[in-house]
């Protein structure tokens, strides 16, 4: 091992150390099923904004955006504007209204829950259809992250690919099993600040070296004029209103996430909900800039040798221009970005399952203690699923985040949007509404011939679905209408 290496090491060392410790912590403050799912419903604005933030935009931020900003040029700045925009108006138009809604609702604390609970089904099969879809789309969400971590630890370390996507998944598993939510929202607060730092430090850094942003500018444009274009791809063809909305359609995907939407349920009280939305969409915009910053100075740094694999432009940037020291923590920022969004979706996937598939079909009796063990093992479980599906080497970090993307803003998006705003809508519609926006992002996938995002006909179809069965099924009960209303006036 090389003098810089040990450096590099030590560092990443220190920084897991860190993050283990305050799983601790928080594993001592865990006594229950809605602390270890919701952390209590005590986040603070700050800690929410930057937890929400941190959950959401993941080891992507980091190297696949910047790698397809290094590959498309500026038509990359399409899907940072629509992540933007869908950040702004989930927070402005679902934070309040979901976080009053699920506390009125038996104090919900999973999204399967709110549903089950929102429009009194006593079926349950609302509650497990949500479940099965989040499981689904979770793996390879969780995926995305273990392929991320692999790289990270490939290009760092020169590890093999196998070993080092196996100890990363080992890394975020350790404090996600013993700490849960709050251990989770803690670290992601440290994780958010760091990935912050790095992409801010890393533009600054290059274009110093290279002589500006006319400099980085020229480069671009000496390789391929059509880099910098908005309205054109690389090969010099329009976009046309199918790619561009597809690009845009991203925003979407914002409605239906679990992870992120549970963030919106724990913060403290309504009133730190605005300084909160004014943090994560500053937060965003910031990151989002950055993360396309790098890779267009990428493709002037590294010159016609290029990368032989784009999605590592951020880890490239750093170890050229950094001390070990502050490689090391930089690096360690792109484990912090991975670590924030893949603990975040193994705690939903375990919580789906202790909530909503052992407590609500097995156990209806089981102990806070026993369901928070459940909890923590189906986290394992889970991991070593998203596992196999990551030791791909093939895999994208963006192609697998797409998906998932996708597949939880048509299947839920809709439906927790309309079940905020529309008294009329019913248990049927909501089913109705899941289970053709899941379905359609998995069918369209697959037949798509014009190459439009599956989340635009998904979501567009499970908006129609819910309206259309809503209207032509009973409406909701006397009860349901009175939560409903009596919600409404809290708004």
């Amino acid at each position: 091992m090389t003098g810089n290496t040990a450096i590099v090491t030590a560092t990443f060392l220190v920084y897991l150390g860190i993050m283990l410790a305050l799983g601790y912590i928080a594993y001592k403050r865990t006594t229950n099923l809605s602390d270890y799912i919701l952390g209590g419903r005590s986040l603070g604005p700050g800690t929410a904004a930057l937890s929400a933030g941190a959950s959401d935009m993941s080891g992507w931020l980091l190297l696949g955006l910047p790698g397809y900003a290094m590959v498309a040029g500026y038509e990359a700045s399409w899907i940072a504007i629509g992540l933007l925009v869908g950040t702004w108006l989930n927070w402005l138009i679902v934070a309040r209204r979901l976080r009053v809604y699920s506390h009125a609702v038996n104090d919900s604390l999973t999204l399967p829950a709110y549903f089950e609970f929102r429009f009194e089904d006593k079926t349950r099969v609302l509650r497990v259809i949500s479940a099965i879809f989040i499981l689904l789309f979770f793996l390879f969400y969780t995926s995305s992250g273990l392929v991320a971590a692999g790289k990270l630890f490939e290009s760092t370390f020169g590890m093999s690919y196998t070993l080092a996507v196996v100890i990363g998944t080992l890394t975020i598993v350790s404090y996600t099993f013993f700490g849960g939510f709050l251990a989770v929202s803690w670290t992601d607060v440290i994780q958010g600040l760091l990935m912050a730092a790095a992409l801010v430090l890393i533009p600054v850094m290059a274009l110093n070296g290279m002589g500006g942003w006319d400099e980085a500018r020229a480069a671009m444009e000496a390789k391929n004029p059509n880099l910098l274009t908005f309205f054109t791809d690389v090969e010099g063809k329009a976009l046309g209103a199918v790619a561009i909305l597809s690009l845009l359609g991203w925003g979407l995907g914002y409605f239906g996430q679990p992870h992120i939407l549970a963030r919106f349920k724990a913060v403290q009280n309504d009133a730190a909900l605005p300084t909160a939305r004014r943090i994560a969409v500053l937060w965003s915009a910031v990151c989002l800039f950055a993360a396309l910053m790098i890779g267009w100075i990428g493709i002037g740094f590294f010159g016609e040798a290029g990368l032989g694999d784009a999605e590592t432009v951020f880890l490239a940037l750093v170890q050229a221009l950094m001390h070990p020291l502050v490689a090391g923590i930089l690096l360690a920022a792109v484990l912090a970005a991975i670590m924030s969004t893949a603990d975040s979706q193994l705690l939903v996937s375990s919580s789906a399952l202790a909530e909503d598939f052992y407590k609500a079909l097995f156990r209806r009796d089981a102990t806070q203690v026993e369901l928070v063990w459940v909890g923590r093992f189906a986290v394992v479980g889970i991991a070593i699923l998203a596992l196999l599906f990551a030791l791909n080497p093939e895999s994208t970090v963006l192609g697998l985040v797409a998906y998932a993307w996708a597949g939880f803003g048509a299947a839920f998006g809709p439906a927790v949007i309309l079940s905020l705003f529309w008294r009329r809508m019913n248990r049927n519609g909501a089913l109705a509404g899941i289970l053709v926006g899941g379905l359609t992002v998995v069918i369209y996938k697959q037949i798509d011939s014009i190459g439009l995002y599956e989340i635009i006909p998904g979501f567009i179809l499970a908006t129609i679905a819910i309206v259309v069965v809503s209207l032509l099924t009973p409406p909701p009960s006397k009860t349901i209408e009175a939560t409903f209303d009596e919600v409404a006036e809290k708004y």
